[in-house]
């Protein structure tokens, strides 16, 4: 919020509500023996007064503090979906997540035959600087045994994690070397990446896909963008697709870049918050070049907030799947142990003025079914199924009808693909022979893959070496069987995901997205319609119908 009442107004709430339930607990303590409620000014609250009768009075010896943790959530359901309650044991998960950071060692693993194998090296992180390689296999921690143990993940994670300049002494097993190699790395500030890609994807349009909205992720932004610039993009493709949102300043400060000055942005409001307007300023380095904006079907929050000022600015297009729906604010009040409560105090707005939150009147079981829904009523699949309600029809700055009701509707809609997928390819997902294979493969083949500059280069060694035809003897010593149409049905997605997964083994994230998006419905629509000009003048000049004319 924007002025100093707002931000206090939630924590005097709070200091109230808990002075109130410390006056109700400790009131008339010196008269524990009596039943009588307390009378006049000072009466408590039922709630309090069941807490003190309950510690008072109960057969057995209870926990007030875990009794208070149990009731909090539940007072929080019949609410809206999204206020929630944050212990103190999950506060670091979740302020690491918006900050962007954490403190550590700089890896990414997996667990593959209960060893702790690396699939990468942050870059400039602790380990990095120390020599760390992809494929190493981290077998000791402080002089424990790791592999072969059994031990989660989640564990493995707390070992390595740690307050900043700690010190932490792992043993690494390296192929080809005899001895382990041991390390004492001292943790340092890890980022979390918000930006997945930043790649040109045709000579003149630029990609970057967005998997959070989170402090650091402006600054990512700004460097992808001018990255792109550098490398001549025109046009750009923001990908928020599973984009499950994050921060409204964040948002706020990305759509700037692509409006011009004085643009209404978003809005929020709510029964004791009024109107808060954000507006663009003067300040955009991308106001006058085409963008497009995908969405699908878990892009919530913030990227409904992007893709709607995007939308309702007709500023570009928006392509894809109706959005998740979620349109409320959420102000994180701290308590004094160290956990928060995300209470819902606002609604956000599209400039348009359409609220995007979609119905919770049912409460939290039939609010998450809603993608069941999407599916029984074929909305993935086909555009017409979607109902509008006419009531909730609003118009863009350039007179073009939007609606609201529930999420964003895309200017072009794409249904999900499921080309490839039949039993044979079932049968091998199932079994994650495609992730397997590929980082096995990439295990092996390492010192050799290294070598190439880029995921063109790599895909080219890969069709020239039959790697799909190592792939497919692999899967039949899996006794995966398959007759020759499904091979064939199947053959195109199979191939990309084993070689986007391998160009993630080697170059990270930005190497699988650049081999994947190759078969990318979304992506190759997307891409022709930036290619036929699709300017905002002309984006503003279709309706409803056109729209679906066009699809």
């Amino acid at each position: 919020m924007n002025n100093k009442i707002r931000i206090l107004y939630p924590t005097i709430l709070a200091i109230a509500i808990a002075g109130g339930i410390w006056i109700g607990l400790n009131l008339n303590s010196k008269n524990a023996q009596s039943p009588r409620m307390p009378s006049g000014l000072f009466q408590p609250d039922k709630l309090s007064l069941m807490l003190r009768l309950i510690e008072r009075d109960y057969v057995d010896s209870i926990n007030k503090g875990h009794i208070i943790e149990e009731v909090i959530p539940e007072m929080l359901e019949s609410l809206d979906p999204h206020s929630t309650y944050i212990s103190a044991s999950d506060m670091q998960a979740v302020s690491e997540e918006m900050r962007g950071n954490f403190s550590g060692i700089g890896v990414q693993f997996v667990m593959e035959a209960d060893t702790v194998m690396i699939v990468d090296v942050v870059s400039g992180g602790p380990s990095q600087k120390l020599g760390i390689l992809s494929g190493d296999r981290i077998v000791k921690v402080e002089g424990r045994d790791i592999a072969g143990q059994g031990i989660k993940s989640d564990s493995i994670v707390s070992m390595l994690r740690g307050k900043k300049g700690t010190i932490v002494n792992i043993s690494v097993y390296r192929p080809g070397y005899k001895n382990l190699l041991e390390f004492e790395i001292e943790r340092g500030e890890i980022p979390l990446y918000s930006i997945d890609a930043t790649f040109m994807i045709t000579d003149n349009i630029g990609m970057i896909k967005v998997n959070r909205f989170a402090e650091s992720t402006y600054a990512e932004f700004m460097e992808a963008l001018a990255s792109l610039a550098q490398q001549g993009a025109g046009k750009l493709i923001i990908d928020l697709r599973g984009n499950a949102g994050g921060s409204l300043q964040t948002v706020i400060q990305m759509v700037d870049e692509f409006l011009p000055e004085n643009r209404l942005i978003v809005y929020t409001e709510g029964k004791s918050r009024s109107r808060n307007n954000f507006y663009s300023t003067a300040r955009g380095v991308w106001t006058d070049k085409d963008v497009a904006v995908l969405i699908d079907e878990f892009s919530a929050s913030a990227s409904e907030i992007f893709a709607g000022a995007i939308q309702d600015n007709d500023r570009g297009i928006v392509v894809g799947r109706r959005s998740f729906g979620k349109g409320l604010v959420q102000e994180q009040i701290p308590f004094f142990d160290g956990s928060a409560l995300r209470l819902t105090v606002a609604r956000f707005y599209t400039p348009s003025g359409r609220s995007i939150q979609k119905p919770y009147d049912n409460g939290k079981d039939d609010y998450y079914k809603d993608f069941q829904r999407r599916v029984e009523h074929d909305e993935l699949s086909v555009v017409d199924s979607i109902q509008f309600n006419d009531s909730l029809r609003y118009k863009t700055v350039g007179g073009r009808i939007v609606f609201g009701g529930g999420g964003i509707m895309p200017d072009f809609f794409v249904p999900v693909d499921t080309t490839g997928i039949n039993n044979f390819f079932s049968a091998v997902a199932s079994k994650n022979l495609v992730y397997r294979f590929a980082f096995d493969y990439s295990d092996k083949n390492r010192s050799k893959l290294n070598k190439f500059d880029n995921s063109k280069q790599l895909v080219q060694y890969l069709e020239s070496e039959n790697v799909f035809g190592e792939f497919l003897s692999h899967i039949k010593e899996k006794n995966i069987s398959y007759t020759r149409k499904e091979l064939n049905e199947a053959r195109e997605l199979l191939k990309t995901q084993l070689f986007a997964y391998i160009g993630r083994n080697i170059f990270g994230d930005s190497g699988f997205y650049q081999i994947y998006f190759e078969i990318d419905k979304t992506v190759e629509k997307t891409i022709k319609l930036l290619q036929q000009d699709w300017q905002p003048e002309k984006v503003a000049a279709l309706t409803k119908v056109d729209t679906k004319i066009l699809n």
